[in-house]
């Protein structure tokens, strides 16, 4: 896979071409800790009507680990990336801190045509922090499948925890991909200081929030506060907790989609 270069800090990313020379470039940012599995179920509805971009966030998959992981770092790798993959203009799809990361992007480099953002807080006095006893469960290396099947508790739904094959293969994505333990620490340090809530009014692209109604990493309150501050600012909700778009992939994606349709390049 190709490597874009921030600074001496290698990030590979995946690139799906679409058939279509003139096709939009979309770009998906994980979570906090999470490799580019997690975009399995929006990479298929999104592959071919347009050009799909993935990087792996530094410390998760092929990309280096330089043991700094602070949202500006983070929104400056994937401008390397986009430089890297000659994108002139892209719509940016983040969830949780790659939500941040984008909107961080959005404030700082031009090349943003729109931000779908799920799961994510702008920070600040109004948000509330990742709960203690959370962020302790998240904190998991990747080589222990236990302790990673144990780490879904908090993310996902009963009903995504008791389909034991899926289960079985979002483990084995997370210990070939994910960030390890001190990664994933920095990664949820990066979110808990990351704060643009005054910042918003400069975000002037379209941006479409979608948050799970039971998130217990990033409360919903903090998605609706998000869209609030955006100019151009459109809040979903969606039964379920912080992964709600793996499980409701059918209606994020129809929405995900529409919102791309519509505010495309004309």
């Amino acid at each position: 896979m190709p490597t874009a270069d921030n600074d001496g800090v290698a990030v590979e990313y995946e690139v799906a071409e679409s058939g279509d020379p003139d096709a939009e470039t979309v770009v998906l940012l994980a979570d906090a800790g999470y490799g580019p599995w997690l975009w399995s179920w929006q990479y298929p509805a999104l592959a071919g009507p347009y050009r799909v971009v993935v990087p792996s966030p530094r410390g998760t998959g092929g990309s280096e680990d330089p043991g700094t992981y602070a949202v500006a770092e983070q929104a400056a790798d994937l401008d390397a990336v986009l430089a890297d993959c000659n994108a002139r203009k892209a719509h940016l799809v983040g969830a949780g801190l790659g939500g941040m990361v984008a909107l961080r992007y959005a404030l700082d480099f031009s090349r943003a045509r729109s931000l779908t953002l799920l799961g994510t807080s702008a920070g600040g006095p109004r948000a509330d922090p990742v709960p203690d006893d959370v962020r302790e469960r998240l904190l998991v290396g990747n080589d222990d499948p236990e302790a990673l099947r144990r780490s879904l508790e908090p993310v996902a739904s009963e009903e995504l925890l008791e389909t034991d094959d899926l289960v079985e293969r979002i483990v084995a994505w997370r210990r070939a991909e994910d960030a390890d333990r001190e990664a994933r620490r920095g990664h949820l340090d990066a979110m808990a200081a990351f704060d643009a809530s005054d910042d918003l009014y400069e975000v002037t692209i379209p941006a479409l929030v979608m948050h799970g109604r039971e998130d217990r990493v990033v409360p919903v309150e903090d998605g609706r506060l998000l869209a609030e501050g955006l100019p151009k600012g459109e809040f979903r909700e969606f039964p379920g907790g912080h992964l709600f778009f793996v499980e409701r992939s059918k209606e994020v994606n129809d929405a995900l989609v529409g919102f791309l349709e519509e505010h495309g390049e004309e």
